[in-house]
């Protein structure tokens, strides 16, 4: 799929189309230089950051087979297991949850602040040349913007996926892509097939398969 075919199924990205493509390009760079991305929201946005990391670190519209070289490296450590784990394994592009460690959020909530969930896992995890996607879909959620003003302080990029204002998000953004819908489901609807859409377009360019 080319944005194009993205637009004529969902005609309303037209408005947003240029920033999908720049996000595309931005997270190919990364992952070709070894970043990592960080993704997090809230509600409904926080299993959109789980679903996007299933198909960022695992096979989506392609098993992207394991290089020879690795395989060897496997089947000499162990010649059956080895094998097996060749045969099964798939390429992956590091994708990491900031929503999914309750253990954690909780301490950083009854210690620091809750809002400053995601703020205190970048500052532990993040390096320039990673990539954080912040996803609001009013823009105004206060944890992902202190989110994205700590990406930026630590070389990070940020890319927003938010409603059709961007909210504050939208000015602590390198990328806002500001889908044109205000009510909360709507805007979640159309971030589906965004992010289905940049999911597609990476694994497509860095592993050769659509």
């Amino acid at each position: 799929m080319d944005i194009q075919e993205l637009i004529i199924r969902h005609p309303k990205l037209l408005y947003c189309g240029e920033d999908i493509e720049n996000a595309v390009k931005e997270l190919k760079t990364c992952f070709s230089g070894g970043g990592r991305v960080y993704i997090c929201g809230n509600g409904g946005s926080a299993a959109d950051s789980t679903h996007i990391v299933g198909e960022l670190v695992k096979g989506f519209l392609s098993k992207r087979p394991l290089d020879d070289a690795i395989k060897c490296r496997l089947a000499a450590i162990d010649s059956e297991l080895g094998v097996k784990l060749g045969e099964k394994l798939q390429g992956g592009l590091p994708a990491h949850d900031l929503c999914e460690n309750i253990s954690l959020s909780s301490a950083v909530a009854n210690d620091i602040d809750p809002d400053m969930i995601y703020a205190q896992q970048l500052i532990a995890y993040g390096q320039a040349g990673d990539i954080l996607i912040a996803i609001s879909t009013s823009g105004n959620a206060k944890n992902t913007a202190y989110a994205a003003v700590t990406a930026h302080a630590l070389g990070m990029t940020v890319i927003g996926l938010t409603g059709e204002t961007g909210g504050k998000l939208k000015e602590l953004c390198g990328i806002c892509i500001r889908v044109p819908e205000k009510e909360t489901y709507k805007v979640q609807e159309l971030h589906l097939p965004v992010y289905h859409y940049l999911c597609a377009k990476v694994e497509n360019d860095l592993f050769g398969a659509e």
